[in-house]
């Protein structure tokens, strides 16, 4: 059982940077009292936001420490376990997040949200949402149990009845089933791989001791025969050799045939030139017996010597034109033989670079070859090598498959358990043990406030409401008023619960306006009379405004508001 001692707090919200301090434990019953913007309901925040790290209403952290002071809010609240007690201080500007277990202060290298999530599971043993449906009642900002979703209704009963071990659990059972079956998964692969290594291996040792010489043999033939094929062109190339020679001492006589032609070519255009000029003289004189410029009467023996003269030089220049051009005829057959020749030449090249290519091919066939005839030697010489080899990859494939077994078996103990833990198995066998009990003091509480209804919870936390107007009712269809006794009926039952649950039991009740709006005067006094003396072991906050009451309650806290902060009087 949790026993909250005190609770301290300053810089917090309205509240000045002197500690406000209240003690739990002082009475059964406590009234707290206050203006609105008076600060009474400050405590519900700070005991929240020093468990929790978040107000009980719905204000962001920053806005929590005091505007005007606006550094040093702290929060302290201490309280008892079994003996054992604990302080939790919370704090902003500077931040300060401290667990105390005795006068020791634990730990705090862990990061804040793994210190919160310590102090829940192992320390408080609820979480936020439970502690607000156990411990507090609250007015606007707080979420009744009949208002939550069916998963966060499971959540507060799970807490409530320390079952959520079991999911806990369910997720870590979760987790191993992934786990395996992912192992699973990479052992298949892993044992497909290894069935194909020995097979590969078996046949390899198979065709290595029976088909080793054989292949040896092969091999050898095969070289003989490149061998061979390489003289062969060796032999081509030496008979292209010696025909390249052949050619090339006729290509030597051959050698200026382009020069020469050039210049055959070059005096048969000054002949021709010369002939043109010759024929243009012999047709002027032959034509003419007068100057065409001069008018003036050229000397017949001059003009029939020159007649004459002209005729014996183109005689002569045609003669010698005939025979330029036999020259000319004859070098340009030189010159194609030359081509000719030198374009054979250039094949015969050719062939032997091809030739040579054939020959380096099978050189390199026999390297090959000859590597692996090696190889194979040496395989042969080291039988003994490959067949542990085999045994190795046997080994390893047997070890896989053991391991297979192991995994497959977890996993069917693992979705055994999952079974067991999810929310249809254990749990709800256990929820199911305790409906009985939580309808039974729903309904009794709900009579001792005058509200003669049937209230059913199932085990899907959902409700039944039988009423003597009405058959079948649900929560949303009542009144407010009555909403509110059916909430206090409930928080009252889960406190009845909580008794007998020691891990979630607490001695601490803060119950936040529950006067001020929808319980009427008869609920009201019902309501007192409950937590006089129905509500056993307990410290009873109230919340009011409302005046008149002072004279029912064992102690009475006032808050004011003095020069601007919050103060209890």
């Amino acid at each position: 059982m949790i026993l909250f001692e005190k609770i301290r707090w300053k810089n917090f919200l309205s509240t000045g940077n002197q500690f406000s301090e209240i003690d739990f434990q002082k009475n059964s019953t406590t009234l707290i009292v206050g203006s609105n913007g008076a600060g009474k309901s400050t405590v519900l925040d700070a005991l929240t936001f020093a468990l929790f790290g978040k107000p009980f209403r719905k204000i962001n952290k920053p806005q929590l420490p005091n505007s005007t002071n606006e550094r040093d809010c702290r929060v302290e609240v201490e309280f008892s376990i079994n003996n054992t007690n604990w302080k939790v201080c919370r704090g902003i500007k500077p931040n300060v997040f401290e667990i105390h277990r005795g006068d020791k202060l634990l730990d705090q290298s862990a990061a804040a949200n793994d210190q919160q999530k310590w102090l829940e599971q192992n320390v408080l043993k609820m979480n936020y949402k439970s502690f607000t449906q156990i411990v507090i009642l609250g007015s606007s900002t707080f979420v009744p149990f009949m208002q939550l979703t069916a998963a966060n209704r499971r959540e507060v009963i799970e807490d409530l009845l320390d079952i959520k071990i079991f999911s806990s659990m369910n997720t870590i059972i979760k987790e191993k089933i992934r786990q395996n079956r992912e192992n699973v998964k990479v052992l298949d692969l892993k044992k497909e791989s290894l069935t194909d290594k020995v097979s590969m291996q078996q046949n390899f040792i198979e065709q290595l001791e029976n088909t080793g010489k054989e292949k040896i043999e092969e091999k050898e033939e095969k070289i003989s025969q490149l061998l061979a094929e390489e003289n062969d062109y060796m032999n081509i190339n030496i008979k292209i050799v010696e025909e390249q020679d052949d050619h090339n001492k006729v290509l030597e006589s051959y050698t200026g045939a382009t020069e020469k032609l050039r210049k055959l070519g070059n005096l048969k255009g000054k002949i021709s030139q010369k002939v043109s000029t010759i024929t243009k003289e012999h047709k002027f004189f032959t034509e003419n017996t007068v100057c065409p410029t001069c008018t003036q009467s050229i000397d017949e023996e001059f003009r029939i010597n020159k007649i004459n003269d002209a005729q014996t030089k183109a005689k002569e220049l045609q003669s010698g034109y005939k025979e330029l051009e036999e020259a000319i005829k004859g070098e340009e057959e030189r010159e194609r033989q030359f081509i000719t020749l030198s374009k054979e030449i250039t094949k015969l090249n050719n062939d032997i670079s091809k030739n040579n290519t054939r020959i380096a091919g099978c050189q390199r066939q026999v390297r090959d070859l000859e590597s692996e005839i090696q190889r194979i030697t040496d395989q042969l010489a080291n039988r003994n090598i490959e067949h542990d080899k085999l045994e190795t990859f046997k080994s390893d494939l047997q070890k896989t498959y053991d391991e297979l077994v192991t995994y497959k078996d977890q996993i069917n103990y693992y979705d055994f358990t999952y079974g067991l833990l999810k929310d249809g198995g254990v749990k709800t066998k256990i929820i199911k043990k305790y409906l009985p009990l939580i309808n039974q003091q729903v309904n009794r509480y709900l009579q001792m406030m005058d509200f003669y209804i049937n209230f059913t919870l199932d085990e899907e936390f959902n409700e039944t409401i039988q009423s003597p107007i009405h058959e079948d009712f649900s929560y949303a269809s009542f009144s407010e008023g009555e909403k509110q006794r059916i909430d206090l009926a409930l928080l009252f039952t889960w406190r009845e619960v909580a008794r007998f649950k020691n891990s979630v039991s607490t001695n601490l009740m803060i119950l936040d306006e529950v006067f001020d709006s929808s319980l009427d005067g008869q609920g009201t006094e019902e309501f007192l009379k409950i937590i006089r003396y129905v509500i056993k072991d307990a410290n009873i906050f109230v919340i009011s405004h409302k005046t008149g009451m002072e004279d029912k309650f064992e102690n009475v806290l006032r808050f004011e508001k003095v020069k601007g902060f919050s103060s209890l009087v």
